[in-house]
């Protein structure tokens, strides 16, 4: 046990500035694919809950096939989808296929926070003479948005790990790092080891934030 702290010491020691490069790397993917994945959602909870079949029926055909097939096959779908029509980074292509992704999720969340509002604010604002457009900016959006944050935030710790798979494509992240320190050293545990700290300490980080914050939206709802 003690040769294996010494190793893993030694992993990280001689690897630490190269993981602390990757981690940026990593961040920015992840909030990239958060951001972009809340236009998308935001987008597409909209038409799901419009009154158009036909947007329905987008929004429900796009929700259900991307919930429906693994991440990394849509990373290498988009991925090669991508490069054919427009030549990009495989960093873009990568945060690309994670904000799609992320898209049918904050759509479910944005669509379950819009239809959580209570029917009634919607009468009283329509009965105070505000249009449909109106209630929605002015109303029930404000409060949809606020309930959303928890959930988001749940979801961008979630990016934070699915970004692992964008290595398959050649994107220098945290696991393409150790992957890589893998083959070269001959250190596969101990490398992989590593990589997870790194991953654990950063989920820690933000679900403390967010905690935080989940906190801070409780006291000022009181």
């Amino acid at each position: 046990m003690p040769d294996l702290f010494v190793d893993v010491f030694d992993v990280f020691m001689r690897t630490y500035q190269g993981f602390l490069e990757a981690t940026v790397i990593t961040l920015e993917l992840t909030a990239i694919g958060v951001v972009l994945g809340t236009v998308i959602g935001l987008i597409f909870a909209l038409m799901k809950i419009s009154g158009s079949k036909i947007l329905r029926g987008i929004a429900n055909i796009y929700i259900t096939v991307i919930r429906g097939t693994p991440l990394i096959v849509q990373i290498m779908f988009l991925y090669f989808g991508i490069v054919e029509i427009y030549t990009m980074s495989n960093f873009w292509a990568g945060a690309i296929a994670l904000g799609v992704h992320n898209g049918a999720y904050i759509a479910e969340i944005f669509r379950g926070a819009i239809q959580g509002i209570d029917p009634g604010q919607r009468e009283a604002s329509l009965s105070l003479g505000m249009n449909r457009k109106q209630t929605m900016q002015r109303i029930v959006f404000p409060q949809a948005l606020r309930r959303s944050i928890p959930p988001l935030g749940n979801q961008f710790i979630i990016t934070l790990k699915d970004s692992s798979l964008v290595y398959i494509i050649g994107v220098a992240e945290i696991f393409s790092l150790a992957n890589r320190e893998a083959a070269q050293s001959y250190q596969a545990f101990e490398s992989f080891l590593v990589v997870a700290l790194y991953y654990l300490v950063l989920v820690m980080i933000f679900t403390f934030l967010l905690r935080l914050y989940e906190n801070k939206l409780d006291v000022d709802k009181a």
